[in-house]
């Protein structure tokens, strides 16, 4: 996020797209219902389903699956034309704006809402109501990235906030909510193929000599192999082994059938976890890794903010911490590196990653969290990035013309399916479908449909139907809900016997790699 979960009470218009917050992030979600109800915020939410967070919102824009960047064009040509727009911000601190607008002039309310379906006439609203707020943030999660337009699609979103002068500044921003939480941690420790902790690119020879001093060791000057090409890697014959720690891409990978091919083809398997997990069943070794509750070290959060973590309880049996795991490997083969404790370990990352640079465990204990750039010991930490200046100097608005979706219905495959999460279970459902309580609560996966749809295909709420695309089928119990619009089924993904990532599509986005897991196209038949 480039703003604070403190500020969201604060902010006077939010815009929420892509983002079923309520379910995937409550607390933040409370966060926004408090700045409505007790602070008089407005608040847009654009979603294809009627999620709860509709029910606080001024204008819900009802946008179909995958239409996203159209939707935002449609938002600037209307905040450009009537002149809404932040002049003094674009001229001091961007460039690009004449490109901008030259392209989203074709993007009228009237071509969007053949696009979208949306109302024009809730587009004007919705823009208005956007650039005119005093502040204004814009709060997106997967539903934004998981397309083979999703780079685009957050492009858009940071065009839409520099256009209306709401980055750099409180109250405002463009903020990615993340979908576990130390993902952010994870990206910062270089758990990218393309960067170096601190996102320290690769191929940079000055940045590898860094490393390279420290670590004693020679590094690749060339990215690796996302998750998806590796998969495919592994069917071509090009990777033979595989560390799978703490993921189970047999539930939360797209196209199931296609990742069972890959992970099949490997010929050496090692998954380190704290249950066994689907892939887990595959794999030639399995170690034992333990939960947040039996480990040390740090978590970074949404909003940047590097909090400790405390051990509560020793680990169980034979599991171990997963810094002990991977230090054991090193010694075995051959890399003597002799870290003694977590705090250790962090110290080294604060010479290495400048963000993280005058954070120590002193000051995290003291403080509570920091929220990185903390560059030196006096830094108190950065609420909200780019106040004066943007990383690359300017701001720079990228022109984006709307793409279709790689697989739209058809008469063969007519409707549309969508993913997603439920409040009650987490991710592939490893951890959570274990907990007796939220299985009391929400026991299996279903597929949520239309009450028009469900009348032309003839199935009651309950009842079992065969959902079906080009890469999987699989059999569930529908339930039958004003959420989910007419055309489009949704499902999580969480239950492994009625799993939605049979169904979805591996197509990639070309930039991020990420997969469109939030489009395909599918058929229902009820089962006789």
């Amino acid at each position: 996020m480039t703003n604070s979960i403190a500020e969201i009470r604060n902010v006077g218009c939010l815009l929420v797209i892509g983002s079923n917050t309520t379910e995937n992030h409550p607390v933040i979600s409370l966060e926004m219902k408090e700045a409505v109800r007790q602070n008089g915020a407005k608040m847009i939410v654009a979603d294809p389903r009627k999620i709860d967070l509709v029910d606080y919102a001024d204008i819900w824009l009802n946008h179909k699956p995958g239409t996203d960047a159209a939707l935002i064009n449609g938002l600037i040509h209307v905040i450009i034309k009537e002149g809404l727009h932040d002049k003094k911000f674009i001229e001091e601190r961007t460039e690009g704006f004449e490109e901008l607008a030259e392209v989203v002039k074709r993007y009228t309310p009237e071509m969007v809402e053949k696009i979208t379906g949306v109302p024009a006439k809730d587009i004007e609203a919705a823009a208005r109501m956007f650039a005119t707020a005093e502040t204004a943030a814009i709060f997106y999660a997967m539903g934004i990235t998981q397309h083979t337009t999703g780079t685009d699609n957050v492009k858009a979103l940071a065009n839409l906030a520099m256009l209306t002068g709401n980055v750099g500044k409180e109250n405002t921003g463009v903020n990615p909510l993340r979908g576990q939480n130390n993902v952010q941690g994870a990206c910062d420790m270089g758990a990218l193929p393309n960067v170096l902790p601190g996102y320290q690119p690769v191929t940079d020879d000055k940045v590898r000599q860094k490393f390279e001093t420290l670590w004693g060791v020679k590094l690749p000057s060339q990215p690796g192999l996302t998750i998806m090409e590796i998969i495919n890697g592994a069917i071509e014959g090009k990777i033979k082994a595989l560390y799978i720690m703490g993921e189970d891409p047999l539930t939360s990978d797209p196209n199931v059938n296609h990742v069972r091919e890959g992970i099949e083809a490997l010929d050496f398997l090692v998954v380190q976890d704290i249950f066994l997990s689907e892939v887990g069943k595959h794999a030639d070794v399995v170690l034992p890794g333990v939960s947040f509750a039996e480990k040390e070290g740090t978590f970074t959060n949404t909003e940047r903010r590097v909090q400790k973590v405390r051990k509560a309880i020793s680990p169980i049996g034979e599991a171990l911490p997963d810094w002990e795991i991977i230090l054991d490997l090193f010694k075995r083969a051959g890399y003597k590196q002799n870290y003694r404790s977590p705090e250790e370990i962090f110290t080294e990352i604060t010479k290495l990653t400048p963000q993280y640079g005058g954070i120590t465990y002193a000051r995290l204990e003291k403080e509570g969290g920091l929220q990185w750039p903390c560059p030196h010991p006096d830094h108190p930490g950065t609420k909200y990035l780019h106040k004066d200046s943007f990383t690359r100097g300017k701001g720079k608005f990228f022109p984006i013309e709307f793409i279709n979706p790689n697989e739209l219905p058809d008469s063969e495959y007519p409707y549309l399916l969508t993913t997603g999460r439920v409040l009650y279970h987490w991710h592939g459902g490893n951890l959570s479908r274990r907990s007796e309580g939220l299985k009391e609560i929400y026991p299996e996966g279903l597929i949520e449909i239309n009450p028009v749809d469900a009348g032309v295909i003839g199935v009651k709420d309950g009842e079992l139907v065969v959902v079906e695309s080009r890469r999987g089928k699989v059999t569930g119990k529908v339930k039958i809900t004003p959420k989910a619009a007419t055309g489009i089924v949704f499902m999580t993904f969480h239950f492994i016997e009625v799993l939605a990532n049979l169904l979805t599509n591996d197509a990639l986005d070309p930039v991020a790699k990420i997969p469109e897991y939030k489009v395909c196209a599918v058929k229902i038949r009820k089962v006789a």
